[in-house]
């Protein structure tokens, strides 16, 4: 008897402001069924009613929100073997937040009649259980539409199979503040810096003289080795406990050169893992370099990273490379396996 297909479900909720009318219409160019804001008590039957995919966008607009309620008609519908439903949490931090509202004009629908700030708290605490449990987090504070569309096409396209974590790794400076909601935090400030070649100072971690410099250090390999067994140890734990998505940072003084080089060397490493590992590697990787996007450079924000058949690492819209990023090996990351 051939097995009965799943039909993807996603639900999209998150906060008021933060983008979720955005990841609907690309979820409907993809060719789901987008509804917005059914009540609650008819979501059940609505999925089962529709033999579309489909996309529902629920939030504390919904009558009769209640996010217990959400979590409890959730695990119903995953129970359900014909159905693959999936959660979405779309927020914004409170500057984005409130800048957006101001651009708007518009009034936050918890606070009609008082103050934005206190309407983005209120939603916040409704929502939080959702945030925790949501399968994809998507902050938005910094991401072009541009960028969000296409985290969205390679998630939900109709040939991707939902990984069991996502892992973003992110390179950022200090100076300009941690990353949100970073799990895991390291400092590449003690690896030798390019920004005092005055060759290398204007181009970035992506270029390989940048990282062969970097990599020439002799703190380099060692470092990235104990990384590598590092994430060998961890990330298969976080698989096997369940956890839905994992942010890995990165940061140097101005996050252009060694956070960048160090990310992209992690990436690859990573990538190589998901293919050859069994199940308690299955997640996707991305990658975001902050302050690249930051400058305008369109590839640094949200790339996917994989590895084809051949072994070879292949980056979002870049051609398939032998060395991670750079188009050489100089510091082959060589963990224990775990």
């Amino acid at each position: 008897m051939n097995p009965v297909p799943t039909r993807r479900v996603v639900l999209v909720t998150g906060l008021s402001g933060g983008g979720k009318a955005s990841v609907l219409h690309a979820l409907e160019d993809l060719g789901y069924a987008a509804i917005d804001n059914p009540p609650l008590q008819m979501l059940e039957e609505t999925v089962r009613r529709t033999a579309r995919r489909l996309a529902i966008g629920i939030d504390a607009r919904t009558q009769d929100f209640d996010a217990g309620e959400l979590l409890a008609a959730l695990g119903r519908l995953r129970a359900e073997a014909s159905l693959r439903p999936e959660l979405v949490y779309v927020w914004a931090d409170d500057a984005a937040l409130l800048r957006r509202y101001t651009e708007t004009r518009r009034r936050h629908p918890l606070a009609p009649e008082g103050r934005v700030a206190d309407g983005i708290a209120e939603e916040k605490a409704l929502t939080a259980p959702l945030r925790e449990a949501a399968d994809l987090a998507l902050d938005t504070s910094d991401l072009p539409i541009a960028a969000m569309r296409r985290l969205v096409e390679r998630y939900f396209s109709a040939d991707q199979v939902a990984p069991r974590m996502v892992i973003t790794l992110v390179s950022f400076a200090y100076p300009k503040g941690l990353p949100r909601d970073a799990d895991l935090v390291f400092d590449a400030r003690f690896l030798r810096n390019p920004h005092y070649d005055p060759t290398l100072r204007p181009r970035s971690g992506l270029d390989a003289e940048v990282g062969a410099y970097v990599a020439a250090d002799p703190a380099c390999a060692p470092f990235l080795a104990q990384l590598g067994a590092l994430l060998d140890l961890l990330l298969p734990r976080f698989v096997q406990e369940g956890k839905k998505y994992v942010t890995l940072a990165v940061g140097c003084t101005g996050g252009r050169h060694r956070s960048v080089y160090v990310v992209e060397r992690l990436a690859a490493f990573l990538a190589d893992r998901a293919v050859s590992g069994g199940a308690e590697r299955q997640w996707r990787l991305h990658v975001a370099h902050r302050e690249l996007a930051r400058e305008g450079l369109t590839d640094a924000y949200l790339t996917d990273w994989r590895t084809d058949a051949d072994g070879a690492v292949i980056r979002a819209g870049r051609a398939p490379e032998t060395g991670g990023n750079t188009g050489s090996d100089p510091v082959p990351i060589q963990a224990g396996e775990a």
